[in-house]
This record gives C-alpha cells, sequence and structure tokens, in this order.
C-alpha cells in the first residue's frame, strides 16, 4: 500500500518537510522504547564520561577523549550523556534513562527491533515514492530530550555535517515515539530553506590533530519569525530534506520527547565527502534501504 500520495511528494519537494501523522502503530513505538530501556540498563559507561577532572590538562585529554568516542561512533551504539548526570565519583545523580542525550550511531545495523523499523516495507515505499533508486542508511540516533533539562538544538541544516556532492542526497527521517508538542521541543521549519544552499560545513581535520572536527564557514542568522512549528503525534513521522533550516526547543515540560531518527542517502551518482565526520567502515559499510 502506498504510504505517500503525489500531493504529500509535491510538499515536501517545496517544504523541505513534511509531517505523516500515524505513519507507525503505538504498539510499533513501545517497541522501540522498551528495546532502548533494555539497551540502556545494560550499558558500559565509558571511564571519560563518568570522571570530572580538576586541571586544565586533565580537562583537555576528557574533552579528546570524548570527541574521539564521538568520531569512531558511526559503525557502533555508543552513549551520549546530559552535563552534570554525574557525580565526583562516577556515580549517576540520576536514573540511566533521565542521564542520556542520545544514543548512536548504528542502531540500525545491530539491533534487529531498530533495523526492522529502519527498513520497513512502510519506509522503503517512502523511498520508493520519492524517486530514491540506491538508497542507503548512515546513520541513526535514539534522542530521549530528557523532561525540564533537554536542551535547545539550535537552527541547523543537516547538510552540514552530512556533506554530499551534488547537495540534496540526504533525508533524514524522524519518527516520534512520543507526542512532540510546542512544550517539550518539537520540531520548527523554515519552509522552502532548502533551496539556499548551506554555509558552514563540519569537517575532520588533519590526522594527529585536535579538535578531531571543525567548521568551514559560518551559520546563517535567522529571522525567528519564518519558523513554523511541526507538532506531531506519537507514531508521527517527519520527513526532513538534507538542507531545510529546522531546530527544537528546549523542553522545559515535565514530559520526555523521545525520537527514533535516522539518515538516508540516494547513493546513485552522489559523492559521500571523505572529510565528514561520519564514515563508512569496513565493518559496517552503508547498508542498503532497500535490503
Amino acid at each position: 500500500m502506498d504510504v505517500l500520495t503525489q500531493q504529500e511528494v509535491r510538499k515536501y519537494r517545496e517544504d523541505g518537510y513534511l509531517v505523516l501523522e500515524g505513519f507507525f502503530s503505538p504498539e510499533e513505538c513501545d517497541a522501540l522504547r522498551e528495546r532502548m530501556s533494555e539497551i540502556v540498563e545494560q550499558m558500559d559507561v565509558p571511564a571519560h564520561c563518568r570522571t570530572q577532572f580538576s586541571t586544565d590538562h586533565d580537562e583537555q585529554l576528557r574533552n579528546q577523549g570524548n570527541a574521539d568516542y564521538f568520531i569512531t561512533s558511526g559503525d557502533k551504539v555508543r552513549f551520549f550523556f546530559e552535563k552534570g548526570v554525574f557525580d565526583i565519583n562516577g556515580e549517576f545523580t540520576v536514573s540511566r534513562e533521565r542521564s542520556l542525550n542520545k544514543v548512536g550511531h548504528a542502531l540500525h545495523a545491530h539491533d534487529p527491533v531498530f533495523k526492522s523499523i529502519t527498513h520497513s516495507p512502510k519506509v522503503q515505499n517512502l523511498a520508493e515514492k520519492l524517486g530514491l533508486i540506491s538508497p542507503v542508511v548512515l546513520q541513526s540516533m535514539y534522542i530521549f530530550k530528557q523532561p525540564g533539562i533537554g536542551g535547545e538544538v539550535t537552527p541547523h541544516q543537516d547538510a552540514t555535517f552530512l556533506y554530499t556532492e551534488p547537495l540534496g542526497q540526504v533525508m533524514g527521517v524522524w519518527i516520534a515515539l512520543e507526542d512532540a508538542t510546542l512544550d517539550n521541543g518539537c520540531l520548527w521549519f523554515i519552509p522552502g530553506s532548502h533551496r539556499n544552499g548551506i554555509t558552514r560545513r563540519m569537517v575532520r581535520t588533519p590526522k594527529g590533530t585536535f579538535p578531531l572536527t571543525d567548521f568551514i564557514g559560518r551559520e546563517q542568522n535567522y529571522d525567528d519569525g519564518l519558523f513554523v512549528a511541526a507538532p506531531v503525534k506519537k507514531g508521527g513521522l517527519v520527513l526532513i530534506h538534507g538542507e531545510v533550516v529546522h531546530r527544537s526547543a528546549e523542553n522545559t515540560s515535565d514530559a520526555s520527547r523521545h525520537v527514533y531518527t535516522f539518515h538516508i542517502m540516494e547513493s546513485e551518482n552522489t559523492c559521500w565527502s571523505s572529510e565528514n565526520w561520519l564514515q563508512p567502515t569496513e565493518e559496517l559499510p552503508f547498508p542498503s534501504l532497500y535490503t
């Protein structure tokens, strides 16, 4: 059954994003949340994430450890924490699940529950309706947006971090596992902004240098009045063009905003930049969405 009408295809191409309510069932959402609870319960927290250092030199070493942990996470399942969730002894000051900002970046490859949603026939049908010939999955993330502390995500374009030549070959798939509201940090978009290119890129720095990534160019300043809110109910899906400008506010509510999101690239006649932080590995080449 087709999950995307031609009118919706046109709207996505015109606005650079599309909200599809009721795409996944509540049961499918709950299965992802339950599986993530199991993953969190079994997680191994690296020492450099737990330790609070007292000297500038130690802080630099910790930052380098965190940066390496991030930049080598493309083919692994790793854990990224909110600030201040460990005490001086490296023990949790909140529950394990409340401590996390996100889990990434290869849930789609290593966990059967997340893999089944990523490669579900409905998602494959979406890609086919959009004319994708050889889409591959680049990365995946489970985002928690913790109640009361889930931070703001400032205006950005995904192509800043996932750069291709030509541009326009990357699409985000954002699945609300709980209601995403104005209070708990739903997405906001500037419709049509995907037609204006990008002005900033995050690139790897030369091997052996620190920091491990840097930015070329600068993010533009955006008129806040141009942003349109995109609240979505549990089970809804948001398609995000790689160049559309979007953001989310901090979560000031007492309700979390759990999301599973992943990025797809049309690999046909597309060059993936060797300067991107994320790189395919021998252990995990970018898998085809259609298999």
